[in-house]
């Protein structure tokens, strides 16, 4: 993970405040004071997992609140899943206090006023979750928030391990990110659901596992031109119908979802300097297109510009660099 920000660049008398400016930009904004100023002492990382956030930071002891204030004047559209990576942590929200400890997990929403209270070792990972993606899974999560999901009860153990492991590999995931993204979400809503009381994820067991077939037998196939719907529901082992029923719950169908992923296959490869010296006739093909015009339309349509802009703005040997959304579903 990138290093965004660190008080160790900044005179000692201005780090609170370049750290709270920092945390502002990258984490939420929020209302924060140190136990020290004189000592204080932070650091801030942050990558991209897709289209999800993932942000760590280290101080030293301080309080933040995230007031009602702060939610009238931003709009997040994301869940906030905060893994403790050491020390421990206190929050509240919802009318809950939540203790976490080295390797606990917990949800929070930046819809709703929190507060926080970090020890003197405390470090924490913080997964930024697009709302609609895991509320798809697990329906409306407000009951869910500022509960522990402690590493010692089965899912939630491996959950943690899967958490802690994503800063020293994010980066270098590639086109293996959004396969991820996807596992991660899974995962949370399995522990979600349990810890909330649900008997599983708001997609029934047989839908949850469709859906994960579908996804599966999408990304083993994107290279096929024959993939079809017909042939994407065909291997998860139900009709097209069910597997579109099923993928409504993430407001997509199968044929859209074999789109999606192509044309992000084809972007990712597109700023990729190692595959500079391949065409993007011979890219497209390679993902299951067929016809350049109707790929060139389809990519403008997701990303705003024809591959061949695209490319220029955003490949190698560019001066400048992007996460673009993901395209709609």
């Amino acid at each position: 993970m990138k290093t965004i920000f660190s008080t160790a660049d900044v005179r000692p008398r201005d780090r609170f405040d370049s750290w709270h400016a920092a945390a502002r930009k990258y984490i939420i904004d929020h209302d924060s004071r140190p136990a020290c100023r004189l000592t204080f002492a932070a650091k801030l990382c942050c990558a991209a997992l897709d289209e999800m956030t993932l942000v760590s930071f280290e101080c030293s002891p301080m309080i933040a609140a995230h007031t009602s204030r702060h939610v009238s004047q931003t709009t997040p559209d994301e869940l906030f899943v905060c893994r403790e990576l050491t020390g421990s942590m206190l929050i509240e929200q919802s009318s809950r206090e939540v203790a976490l400890k080295a390797g606990d997990v917990t949800l929070v929403d930046p819809r709703l006023p929190y507060s926080a209270r970090f020890s003197s070792d405390s470090s924490l990972l913080v997964l930024k979750v697009p709302r609609q993606r895991l509320e798809a899974r697990v329906g409306r999560t407000g009951h869910m928030v500022a509960r522990v999901m402690s590493p010692a009860h089965e899912e939630n153990g491996f959950v943690s391990d899967f958490l802690a492991l994503l800063p020293a590999h994010v980066e270098r995931l590639g086109l293996t990110a959004s396969t991820v993204s996807d596992q991660a979400l899974d995962l949370l809503a399995v522990a979600l659901a349990k810890m909330g009381g649900v008997s599983g994820p708001r997609v029934s067991s047989a839908r949850f596992v469709v859906l994960t077939r579908l996804r599966s037998a999408i990304e083993r196939q994107l290279t096929n031109p024959a993939l079809d719907p017909a042939a994407a529901a065909a291997a998860a082992g139900v009709s097209v119908r069910y597997a579109n029923a099923v993928l409504a719950d993430e407001n997509t169908s199968v044929a859209r979802l074999i789109q999606t992923r192509r044309l992000e296959r084809c972007r990712q490869a597109l700023c990729d300097f190692t595959q500079a010296h391949r065409s993007i006739s011979e890219i497209a093909y390679c993902w299951g297109f067929s016809d350049m015009t109707h790929f060139g339309r389809r990519f403008r349509a997701a990303y705003g510009l024809l591959p061949s802009e695209y490319r220029k703005v955003h490949g190698p040997g560019s001066m400048r660099t992007s996460i673009l959304p993901a395209p709609l579903r």
